[in-house]
């Protein structure tokens, strides 16, 4: 079974973004960013929410193209239309089905792009097998949680951990479900 890796950029204090989306601040380049942008080439399919989707739109990203080209992309959404939709491009219904199901086909680890309410919508039913971190010196002090809309508590367990350019670290968390 294909694990889904949430891998994502956090601020110190657990957000992913401010309220308004913003990410400045965050660690835009370095060998911490190359290490993520290279780690994302082992990956065949991206999971993500509607707005981490229209977030990419700001950074040049066309409506129904896929931000990943070498991924099939699989946005789970309940609202968003396309007029034109790349081949690489689903768009699902908000189904745990759906993800239960990519777990079990053939292939890599699933990326799971974000964002935070998706990933508290797939951690309330214990989805996310690793969570992995590009941990930012960073304090923004309001914004997306992490897991926006989850109060559940797990367990985590440190798999890996490096510390990058500009201090950015990036650690991999197993998460155990079994307490």
């Amino acid at each position: 079974m294909r694990k889904i890796i949430y891998y994502v950029a956090t601020s110190i204090d657990g957000y992913i973004s401010r309220l308004d989306g913003d990410i400045s601040g965050f660690v835009p380049e370095g060998n911490g960013v190359d290490k993520y942008l290279a780690d994302l080439q082992d990956f065949d399919t991206v999971i993500m929410g509607r707005a981490t989707y229209e977030f990419g739109y700001d950074y040049g990203l066309k409506p129904g193209q896929p931000a990943y080209p070498h991924m099939q992309h699989y946005i789970f959404s309940n609202t968003l239309k396309f007029d034109e939709k790349h081949p690489q491009v689903t768009i699902c219904p908000l189904d745990i089905d759906i993800v239960k199901n990519l777990k079990n086909m053939k292939g890599s680890d699933i990326y799971m792009c974000g964002g935070g309410m998706f990933a508290g919508w797939l951690l309330e039913h214990r989805l996310i097998d690793v969570l992995k971190i590009k941990l930012n010196p960073l304090i923004i002090g309001e914004g997306v949680r992490l897991f926006e809309g989850s109060n559940s508590q797990y367990k985590l367990e440190l798999s890996d951990h490096k510390e990058y350019d500009h201090g950015l670290q990036i650690m991999a968390f197993n998460i155990s479900y079994s307490q």
